[in-house]
């Protein structure tokens, strides 16, 4: 499939993609790597939220970092979606699954361990149709779940 209508709806308002088949494969551009990637399910959901996230919660779009890469227990990771503030420090980490994956215990787990390195103050779990947000208290090691994800100004 590489027409985006054929691709799952989403809990998510809907946006235009360019979407194409490179040597067989679906791809989608990506505005914010300003290039083609391979149309998974997951990337279904990542390239949706991150639009969400830029044009619906006033994120800058030079403040978003895809796949940023950090090290985890002295391996490379990489979190799906990072904000930035505006001084360059993790602000909201986004963990994305494939609309098929239930958002589970051990997906809030593994985006909570790579917050151990990463510190955004918030985290949000998305499969695309569910969205979890949390904030977090690094200082007092709480968290606190939230209705809706803040605007980009709220975040700070």
């Amino acid at each position: 499939m590489t027409d985006a209508t054929a691709r799952p709806p989403l809990n998510l308002p809907p946006y235009d993609f360019l979407v194409r088949e490179i040597d067989g494969k679906a791809m989608i551009f990506d505005p914010v790597r300003k290039k083609y990637v391979r149309l998974t399910p997951e990337e279904w959901v990542r390239q949706h939220f991150v639009q969400y996230l830029i044009r619906d919660r006033g994120v800058p779009a030079g403040l978003v970092a895809i796949e940023a890469a950090f090290t985890y227990a002295r391996m490379p990771r990489r979190a799906d979606v990072i904000v930035h503030d505006r001084s360059g420090r993790p602000l909201l980490m986004v963990e994305c699954k494939a609309p098929d994956v239930e958002i589970r215990q051990a997906a809030f787990d593994q985006a909570a361990r790579y917050n151990t390195v990463v510190r955004a103050r918030y985290l949000v779990v998305t499969n695309g149709l569910v969205h979890y947000c949390c904030r977090i208290d690094h200082s007092a090691g709480t968290y606190h779940f939230l209705d809706a994800l803040p605007r980009y100004e709220a975040l700070g």
